[in-house]
């Protein structure tokens, strides 16, 4: 079948997208019935960079040597295509205040890190939300030459605006608090740390000036760290699904708990929930 997504040649660069997605925002009036292009983008030939793997694995905590990428990694290489994509005048959600509420990742069989892949990005949906519209961001990844789908992921994105009307209703997460498997004191640079391997290098989770800049006291850890530093400790079948909600931020330097039972996982502050999430094999 033809690709019908444009094609890059090149991984694009975070920061000037950034730029052009905050200079936009104030001009954006979000709502779940806006219109919004139906295009996606491939990227093709796409190899890792060992070296910044590295770095991803000791921020997050996975074992470093391993052929096989972590299961959340991809969502790393993805994730400039899907800035591309919501930074553009097309998307007509601001960037700005623009929050990550849940990531699903499916994983069909093991990654490994010195392949070359072909990774599609495309927005799927807006929906109404109790707090304003949700977009829904889908990426695949295909084995080279644009195989099968190995790896792909659904991420949901948060513009806050009023809003009238009935939203789409909540799914309940876990109720019951799970046992607590180990205590983590979490260093101020952790999102510094982060950013560097990832490429996201959001203002929110660098410096506690920036990130009072955004509305919160102190700077916080990425969403897509907290999911990934749990799943280090909990480990991932080969072929797997994982969802994660995030629920609150984590604010740097801070001591969290990181509790698990079987296929669940929670990241809590005492009385508070920051990160609700499953892990389950996939059926062969």
């Amino acid at each position: 079948m033809a690709n019908p997504y444009p094609t890059l040649s090149d991984t694009p660069a975070l920061t000037p997208l950034l730029l052009r997605g905050a200079l936009l925002s104030p001009f954006k009036r979000p709502r779940p019935d806006a219109e919004f292009a139906r295009t996606g983008l491939v990227l093709p030939g796409v190899r890792v960079d060992l070296a910044r793997l590295a770095a991803y694995e000791r921020v997050c905590g996975f074992a470093t040597g391993d052929d096989a990428l972590p299961v959340t990694y991809p969502h790393v290489l993805g994730f400039p295509l899907a800035m591309r994509l919501m930074s553009g005048r097309a998307f007509p959600l601001p960037l700005l205040g623009l929050v990550h509420t849940s990531v699903e990742i499916t994983r069909h069989t093991a990654v490994p890190a010195t392949g070359e892949y072909e990774l599609a990005v495309r927005i799927d949906e807006l929906v109404p939300h109790r707090r304003g519209t949700e977009a829904t961001v889908s990426t695949e990844m295909r084995g080279g030459g644009g195989g099968r789908v190995i790896w792909e992921s659904r991420s949901t994105y948060l513009a806050r605006h009023h809003r009238t009307g009935t939203a789409a209703p909540e799914v309940p997460g876990p109720q019951a608090p799970l046992p607590t498997v180990a205590e983590w004191h979490l260093a101020e640079d952790v999102g510094r740390r982060y950013g560097a391997a990832s490429g996201d290098r959001n203002p929110i989770h660098l410096y506690p000036l920036t990130a009072r800049l955004f509305g919160f006291p102190r700077t916080i850890a990425h969403g897509m760290w907290t999911v990934a530093r749990c799943l280090a400790a909990h480990g991932t079948p080969e072929s797997a699904y994982v969802q994660a909600k995030f629920k609150a931020p984590v604010l740097l330097p801070g001591v969290v708990e990181y509790a698990a039972e079987g296929g669940r996982f929670q990241l809590r502050s005492g009385e508070r929930s920051h990160l609700d999430g499953v892990v389950q094999p996939l059926m062969s």
